[in-house]
């Protein structure tokens, strides 16, 4: 009776055990948010929070709204990329799936994936195919990675152009960001441009992974360069006709969130070099990215105000600013978020694009010269269409 029961018990099991798992990390991750931003902002920051309200309180209605049309404006620079890598995506709805997606990724430890599935739930729900929806996903996240790397090298540069005294770890995190950036570069450049360099970047990631997939029993099924050759297929086009759209955009964003993030500066009267300044918003913005808390809740916070007063910045102000400016880009997101997903509720929906399945040629796999697999697109398929044709993920 117990050995009939057991594979049921297994399956049944398999998923609770997911869940406890997913509450514990939620649990987790919001408790070290709160324990940062409590106890570890003000500690760092070298002040205490009765003096940071002081600050903040003395900021202007009229001020706190014309900062939230600042940062609608850098939503809505964004949306260019997301219509730059999902053709046939209105701005309008590129900004409810901005707005939602961010909004469950905030609130959630490692929340990428929970944005990533709202975002394929609601573009699913006007039309467009999974391959579209997971080859923009892939191409605005190799974006905003770029982006990400870009940030430090200008933060140096900007330092010392002032001929300020550059911190130790600065420079190395800005050297390693060079040249893991331009290795990315190196790498996505000839997988695009080479069909013979795509093959062989598949063959070097199977063979590095071929001990793993082995002991997993996957090593038949298994095959990066199959992925990535038709990967390249899916992306090119995407890149050739929209690359120039999606970096305005990413450009946009992040241009309009630094005059947001030098505005919360002036407001609470903090002076400082423009380089300074921007080194300390670049280190937030790669913080963003830490998955232990939800969006970098906390650790983003700490490590900029520790920044801004390391460099002279009046520790109060300073981290007024950086809570100021964390009030916008981070939890004003969540009840943006609410209205997106009212929106999406509310708009019109469309039945999903019919899937095309795409097979890879074989001699392309037994290593000859590699075929490309033709895109698959949706019947309405076009920039001027009204549904949707090819090929979203925000920064943090």
């Amino acid at each position: 009776m117990s050995g009939e029961a057991t594979p049921q018990t297994g399956r049944q099991l398999k998923p609770a055990r997911s869940r406890v798992r997913q509450v514990v990390q939620v649990a987790l991750g919001l408790g070290l948010a709160v324990g940062l931003l409590v106890w570890g902002l003000p500690y760092f920051a070298k002040t205490t929070w009765a003096e940071v309200f002081t600050v903040l309180g003395s900021i202007p209605a009229a001020t706190a709204g014309g900062l939230l049309l600042l940062l609608l404006l850098g939503l809505w620079c964004y949306t260019f990329t997301l219509t730059g890598s999902l053709h046939g995506l209105r701005h309008w709805q590129a900004l409810i799936v901005n707005v939602a997606g961010s909004s469950v990724g905030n609130l959630l430890p490692g929340g990428g994936a929970a944005g990533l599935a709202a975002t394929y739930t609601i573009c699913r729900s006007w039309g467009f195919s999974r391959r579209d929806i997971s080859t923009s996903a892939i191409v605005t996240g190799v974006w905003n990675v770029l982006a990400r790397i870009a940030l430090p090298v200008i933060a140096i540069v900007a330092l010392y152009s002032g001929a300020e005294n550059v911190p130790s770890a600065l420079e190395d995190a800005a050297l390693a960001a060079t040249f893991s950036g331009v290795a990315i570069i190196v790498v996505f450049v000839s997988v695009l441009a080479s069909e013979r360099a795509a093959l062989l970047v598949g063959q070097g990631v199977d063979k590095a992974f071929r001990p793993l997939t082995r002991r997993s029993g996957r090593s038949r099924t298994m095959s990066v360069r199959a992925l990535v050759i038709d990967l390249r297929a899916r992306i090119n086009d995407i890149v050739r006709t929209g690359w120039l759209k999606m970096t305005l955009g990413l450009v946009g964003y992040f241009s309009v969130y630094f005059v947001l993030f030098v505005l919360c500066l002036r407001i609470t009267n903090v002076e400082m070099f423009y380089g300074q300044v921007f080194a300390a918003y670049a280190i937030g913005r790669l913080l963003t990215a830490v998955g232990v808390t939800p969006g970098g809740l906390g650790v983003t916070e700490t490590a900029t105000a520790a920044a801004l007063v390391a460099w002279g910045a009046h520790p109060a102000n300073a981290t007024a600013a950086v809570v100021l400016f964390s009030v916008y880009t981070h939890l004003m997101e969540i009840p943006l978020g609410a209205l997106g997903w009212l929106a999406w509720s509310l708009s019109p929906k469309k039945e999903a694009a019919e899937e095309f399945p795409v097979e890879v040629p074989r001699e392309s796999l037994a290593g000859g010269e590699p075929a490309v697999p033709p895109a698959a697109t949706s019947p309405d398929a076009g920039p001027d269409a009204g549904g949707p044709g090819r090929p979203p993920r925000r920064p943090g």
